[in-house]
């Protein structure tokens, strides 16, 4: 893959048309940070980028020693345990690395502790379970993979759980007594297909049609309807209707209009939603949005020959602008790393390496990481794995009566 020259990057500055803004002033520094980042990865004399390289040693290291030790920093995420367990686990997962047997037997049993006696599981032990930290969790314990993670699931509670959650318009509350919102229908849908508690079609009736009415007219999806398109809630829209086999409800075309129009020229990473800065997070929750699209144009008899978005620049923009020298990955130049964009800027670059059976790889051979589901965002063998070991046991029995259910 060809790499853009330095003196073509700068060609896509952004514009203020002598109507400068606090957005387009902070637009500005960041294209100023991020062009600093692209010439010191250039061969001045040629003007042209060199080829970057995965730093795979360093962020490994920061990801192992991280199930070791967490700086202060993280005291602000004690109650999202179950999502630290998942970035670390998936991150490494894409790396090609495995946890020892020992790290991931204490892995499952503090994940065991955080799981609610009447189903679910919250962001740490003995607090309120929460369906983004039991959906961490499930994924954590997935990617686990051993006998042992898997069964830490109770899955009559956890079908329980969801019940509790779900609301007669098809959405899903976060918590009970909480917000329902996009994110929690797809959390739902994850949860439930890959523990297996799918069994009962009223858990999910009407849902589809919720989903639905967030798309916006701009073709993004919102969190809820009459809110603004973004990138984190049109990835969980997209992927709930394809879990429910209900994707061609989706707006295909204007979805995919809003998607590669979110891809900045200049910087080759993707922004959130309009006007927001680019973020290597976005990587992933609008790259993986594309191969989801491919599979709704396969079934429509039109197949894409290659990526709908700059592969190329995408990886340009995660190598050389996203890598900390000392291990860990960023949301941009000048941001500190964490495990959170550690985990979805390794993800996103795994979405633009993968092309259906064909490997869009820039730089050399090394650079490559393993593939991701772009459903689950968990490789797609540990997938396979979980499925296969959960089918094996029979449904747990869902309430029998609106009684139960509420």
């Amino acid at each position: 893959m060809e790499l853009r020259p330095y003196s073509e990057i700068v060609k896509n500055a952004f514009n203020t048309e002598n109507y400068p803004t606090k957005t387009s002033s902070e637009q500005l520094n960041t294209e100023k940070l991020v062009l600093r980042k692209y010439f010191e990865a250039s061969d001045s004399s040629k003007n042209n980028l060199q080829h970057p390289e995965l730093l795979k040693d360093k962020h490994r290291q920061y990801l192992i020693n991280s199930t070791y030790k967490l700086s202060s920093v993280y005291e602000v995420l004690d109650a999202s345990q179950p999502w630290l367990c998942y970035w670390i686990t998936h991150a490494l997962s894409l790396l090609g690395i495995q946890l020892e047997n020992t790290r991931k037997r204490a892995m499952a049993r503090f994940l065991a502790k955080c799981q609610s006696p009447d189903g679910g599981f919250g962001g740490g032990p003995g607090q309120t379970p929460h369906l983004a930290t039991t959906y961490a969790a499930v994924n954590a314990l997935v990617i686990l993979g051993t006998e042992e993670a898997y069964n830490v699931i109770n899955r009559k509670k956890l079908l329980e759980f969801l019940w509790r959650l779900r609301q007669p318009d098809g959405s899903f509350e976060m918590h009970e007594g909480g917000e329902a919102d996009v994110r929690g229908v797809y959390c739902a849908l994850s949860i439930a297909s890959l523990a297996g508690v799918m069994n009962d079609s009223a858990l999910f009736e009407n849902s589809a049609e919720w989903v639905v009415s967030c798309q916006t007219y701009e073709g993004g999806f919102s969190g809820c309807p009459g809110m603004e398109a973004h990138g984190g809630y049109t990835f969980c829209g997209l992927a709930a209707l394809v879990i429910l086999n209900k994707s061609h409800l989706v707006d295909e075309k204007a979805l995919l209009r809003w998607l590669v129009f979110k891809q900045m020229k200049l910087e080759g990473g993707f922004q959130g939603r309009t006007n927001k800065l680019t973020d290597g997070c976005y990587s992933f929750w609008q790259g993986a949005a594309f191969p989801l699209i491919y599979s709704i144009l396969h079934t429509a008899g039109h197949t894409p020959k290659t990526h709908l978005f700059s592969s190329s620049a995408l990886q340009e923009y995660l190598l050389v602008c996203c890598q900390n020298s000392n291990g860990g990955l960023v949301d941009k130049p000048g941001k500190n790393r964490d495990l959170y964009h550690t985990c979805y800027t390794l993800s996103g670059l795994s979405v633009a390496q993968h092309f259906l059976d064909k490997i869009c790889l820039l730089g050399h051979k090394g650079n490559q990481v393993m593939p991701t589901h772009p459903l689950y965002n968990i490789r797609p063998d540990h997938v396979r794995k979980a499925l296969l070991y959960f089918s094996q046991f029979q449904f747990p029995r869902s309430p029998t009566d609106e009684t139960e259910r509420t």
